[in-house]
């Protein structure tokens, strides 16, 4: 008789260990579900590339101060038939210096946001990044006669938060894959070499026309001609998110 109990006993403990098993794990899954249904959505996202299998590739320059150097950079490109390329202009440098911001819509350059202050827009408040970026919205419309609808956020420094707030403004934010780090001044060959290094189908460049990037103009025909010599077509940022549309619509059209 107590051999009996002892054996239903056994197999309570058994039955009740399965039971705590079989709860801790469906609260698991329902976990991992509420997970997925938070990280499912969609939400805004940084560009860093466009994936594409053809030989395309963005060339951005951001400018936060300076006069010289901007202008050099927009001849270089202009010397050499690089038509499409994007400059992330700061609407507080682009105040002070209309002529240049001129120049270059003139010459046909994409102009896209670098934002109003150069600060890292992850330490303010969300009401603080909407009045940077509409700030900087308005005074680039006024500007350059267009309204921009790419920015750039300032050290490439963001959040959720900023994305979003960027997102509900119509903007696109747009990072980079390859960084070529000429504001720190390494060297034309470094400079080169690092992009060269880098460079894909649908990449997208960082580099610099503010005063304090004293190589990047001398660096840029170097770049320019050995991606030319690889097959590289050069385009704005809008293109190549334009392109990355053409593929998808090609897939799903299969």
């Amino acid at each position: 008789m107590n051999s009996f109990y002892v054996f239903n006993g056994k197999k309570l403990k058994q039955l009740f260990i399965v039971m705590v098993t079989l709860v801790f794990a469906a609260g698991i899954i329902y976990s991992e579900k509420e997970n997925l249904s938070v990280f499912d959505q969609k939400e805004p996202a940084a560009v860093f590339n466009v994936k594409t299998d053809k030989k395309m590739i963005a060339l951005t320059f951001d400018i936060s101060w300076g006069e010289k150097r901007p202008e050099q950079i927009a001849d270089v490109l202009k010397k050499k038939g690089v038509a499409d390329a994007t400059f992330f202009l700061s609407s507080a440098w682009s105040e002070s210096h209309p002529k240049v911001v001129e120049k270059l819509v003139k010459d046909g350059f994409e102009i896209g946001s670098h934002g109003h202050k150069h600060e890292n827009y992850s330490k303010l408040k969300p009401n603080e990044v909407r009045e940077q970026i509409v700030t900087a919205h308005r005074i680039l419309t006024d500007l350059t006669k267009k309204a921009p609808t790419l920015i750039r956020l300032p050290n490439g420094d963001f959040n959720k938060e900023v994305l979003q707030t960027a997102n509900e403004l119509g903007y696109s934010v747009i990072q980079w894959d390859t960084d070529s780090h000429d504001w720190e001044n390494p060297g034309v060959d470094t400079i080169v070499n690092r992009v060269l290094s880098g460079a894909h189908p649908g990449d997208i460049v960082l580099l610099h026309a503010s005063d304090t990037c004293q190589q990047t103009d001398e660096a840029l025909p170097i770049i320019i001609d050995k991606l030319r010599a690889q097959g590289y077509d050069f385009v704005s940022v809008s293109e190549l998110l334009n392109q990355a549309h053409v593929q998808q619509r090609e897939v799903q059209d299969q």
